[in-house]
């Protein structure tokens, strides 16, 4: 099969000459990419139940890689790094991204620590926070991420801890705004530097509103299906900016209540009423008192229907490798 692309430093234009030499994922993903079909194969993540197959449009990729490519002036002289997984978006973006701008891909294995073994100058990467967290872990990994140009850092929230860490490196870091159906980001965040903002700015001409809901309704006109609506409540700021707030299904909206720890909500059935709602905390117990406590605020706020009607506890979170949780009670 042909195919022409750059990998490590090699040009391709045989996949059959590229088996041996770079992980099986990236052979198979290509092999899909120049294939006659109009579409390849994706999968949601599963943090919010079973992982799902989605098609993806050629033509939307190419679309959303051009985005990309612009905005970070990705070209020919262009090293980018794939040091994620090509079985899910954000990894399948870079290689498209790496074809279209007839740029360099540093391939490495997919693991916490992606920036071990690197030793070229990476003009723009794509981490998950997991990543970049382990990375700035060792000394060694820490000054090879600061040499990396930009990076965007999706897949999960930036905690604050890791913002601030953020703010002692000269790499430009963006968060990310998108998801699989988007056809990875439509929006990013300037992290760090003198730009830096809570707020997610539109790419190319995507637009923004919120519904009665107060969640994002993101119109994208590079893409096929144009206009998705989201459970992700924002603050809008104007069709181009947002603030990010919370997912609709997983938010109690009262300031007056604090749950220091991680926690989700969801259902399990129930004999009466089909299913009912519970609430999931990151935390080894709490103590009928502390519970109670919890109840009793939650009565305040919310409808009969919408109180948790059990609370239970899980010490640690399952999450996905990016590291979203996994929203199941074991």
């Amino acid at each position: 099969m042909e195919i022409n692309i750059k990998l490590n430093g090699i040009r391709h234009k045989n996949l059959e000459t590229l088996k041996n030499s770079v992980d099986s994922d990236i052979t198979t993903f290509l092999q899909e990419w120049y294939d006659p079909k109009d579409h390849v194969i994706g999968h949601t993540s599963g943090s919010t139940g079973t992982p799902k197959e989605i098609r993806l449009l050629k033509k939307d990729m190419l679309a959303s890689a051009r985005l990309t490519n612009e905005f970070f002036n990705i070209c020919p002289s262009s090293n980018l790094l794939l040091c994620l997984s090509p079985n899910y978006i954000a990894g399948k973006m870079m290689i498209v991204r790496t074809i279209l701008s007839g740029a360099n891909l540093v391939t490495v294995k997919p693991s916490s620590s992606p920036l071990q073994n690197i030793e070229e100058d990476i003009d723009f990467a794509a981490m998950v926070p997991m990543q970049v967290i382990t990375s700035l872990s060792s000394p060694e990994t820490a000054t090879k991420l600061a040499h990396i140009k930009q990076i965007i850092i999706g897949g999960a929230a930036v905690s604050p801890t890791l913002e601030q860490q953020l703010q002692q490196i000269p790499t430009a870091c963006y968060g990310t705004y998108g998801m699989t159906e988007t056809v990875s980001h439509i929006a990013l965040r300037q992290i760090n530097g003198g730009k830096r903002s809570p707020y997610y700015f539109a790419l190319g001409k995507v637009t923004f509103e919120k519904d009665e809901r107060e969640c994002l309704i993101i119109h994208a006109p590079h893409l096929q299906q144009q206009t998705f609506v989201t459970n992700d409540i924002i603050q809008l700021t104007d069709a181009t900016h947002f603030e990010w707030l919370g997912r609709h299904d997983n938010v109690i909206n009262s300031g007056g209540i604090l749950i220091p720890q991680r926690f989700f909500i969801t259902s399990e059935p129930d004999s009466r009423l089909g299913q009912k709602a519970v609430l999931v905390i990151e935390s080894a117990s709490w103590s009928a008192t502390e519970c109670q406590k919890l109840l009793r605020q939650l009565r305040s706020c919310l409808s009969p229907y919408e109180i948790p009607k059990d609370i239970y506890f899980q010490e640690h979170f399952s999450e996905t490798y990016s590291g979203k949780i996994v929203r199941k009670i074991k």
